[in-house]
């Protein structure tokens, strides 16, 4: 399985650029260090859009990657580099503790509409307090549907952190600061064609672009230091 292909473990090098602030100006998979540990992370570096200097933390864009996963696979990463893939909690706990970031969220939809979200800064706290995500102010073109998850707990399938009765994750198909339920939903099911129909709100949505009845054709997020 490719879960573990993020992480190359214990490699010593002297020779290191940052992934993504490097200079470079091909996109591509690029080598992260997190300050964590004696190990390498690998991520995808988007250098053509907005600048460039993107770390990518989440790509949807086929349904080939299924994102109805459990909590220790939502922390350590899933999915393929180049292709549908989420990074993971533990990792961006680590990436964004040791500098400001910002997020950037890219949303396509299938009319190829392409808008998005950008939160001034961004980070999470540790797995003791359940991955809690710490947002900054918005700025976009897709509206704001993040701000209304700032400071809750991330949820799982297996672990209920939501301030739901019931639990967000088995509803809406996927693992996200849920609140009870959820303004976006990113890492929900990847439906063809836009809108779906399901028993639950749980396609690829972001209320604030289409509504939770569309699913999005292709989302991404990305983070940079600030």
């Amino acid at each position: 399985s490719n879960l573990t292909a993020f992480v190359i473990s214990s490699i010593a090098t002297t020779e290191f650029k940052p992934a993504c602030e490097s200079g470079e100006t091909t996109s591509g998979i690029y080598l992260l260090r997190p300050q964590s540990a004696n190990r390498l992370l690998q991520a995808w570096c988007e250098q053509s859009r907005a600048q460039g200097g993107w770390t990518v933390i989440q790509r949807r864009q086929d349904g080939s990657v299924n994102f109805f996963r459990t909590w220790e696979q939502y922390k350590q990463g899933f999915g393929n580099l180049d292709g549908e893939y989420w990074l993971g909690l533990e990792h961006l706990y680590w990436l964004t503790k040791q500098a400001q970031y910002k997020l950037r969220v890219a949303l396509e939809d299938w009319q190829g509409r392409q808008v998005f979200a950008e939160y001034d800064s961004f980070r999470l706290e540790p797995e003791s307090d359940w991955y809690r995500l710490r947002l900054g102010q918005y700025h976009g073109t897709a509206g704001d549907s993040l701000s209304w998850h700032n400071n809750k707990a991330f949820t799982t399938l297996d672990r209920d952190k939501d301030s739901y009765t019931g639990n967000c994750a088995h509803y809406q198909k996927g693992g996200w600061w849920y609140h009870m339920c959820a303004h976006s939903n990113l890492n929900g099911v990847w439906y063809r064609g836009g809108h779906y129909r399901s028993r639950y709100q749980d396609g690829v949505y972001w209320a604030e672009f289409h509504g939770g009845s569309y699913s999005l054709k292709r989302v991404s997020m990305m983070i940079k230091p600030t």
